[in-house]
């Protein structure tokens, strides 16, 4: 007879954290599908890959731990790393779209009529900021 790896009490939390860290990619995965504009599109996947991956490194971890009878606690630090940049990186993504979008429509429309971001719910410019974007542009082209 087989002695098992992980006793019953070790591999329930173990197996239960596989399975939350699948559900929630898959859930990151679909709002990426889901949602319409870049800058909510953006959150689903940056959240479901960062808390999945903690999920799945932290099972990795506690069987690890068990299976070599000593703390291993390597895998804490890629997730640690994911947290970190993970994050940053949608931070960045998202304002190079608003950079690139902003001199697109000063591009297209011309100085005048400034064009909206690609978001939800969008107001209309204050007339007032579009003459200092205006101001601003002709300093910086001078």
């Amino acid at each position: 007879m087989n002695t098992p790896l992980l006793p019953w009490w070790l591999a329930i939390p173990v197996a239960l954290l596989l399975v939350l860290s699948g559900i929630v990619s898959l859930v990151g995965s679909a709002g990426l599908l889901r949602f319409k504009h870049f800058y909510s599109r953006i959150h689903a996947p940056t959240m479901g890959n960062t808390l999945g991956t903690f999920f799945m490194v932290l099972a990795v971890a506690i069987s690890a731990s068990h299976l070599m009878s000593r703390p291993i606690l390597h895998p804490l630090i890629i997730s640690v790393l994911l947290i970190i940049t993970s994050p940053v990186t949608a931070i960045f993504l998202m304002r190079a779209a608003i950079k690139r979008e902003h001199r697109q429509r000063l591009a297209e429309y011309g100085p005048d009529e400034p064009g909206y971001l690609d978001m939800p719910h969008k107001a209309p410019l204050p007339q007032e900021l579009v003459q200092t974007q205006t101001q601003t542009q002709a300093k910086t082209e001078d």
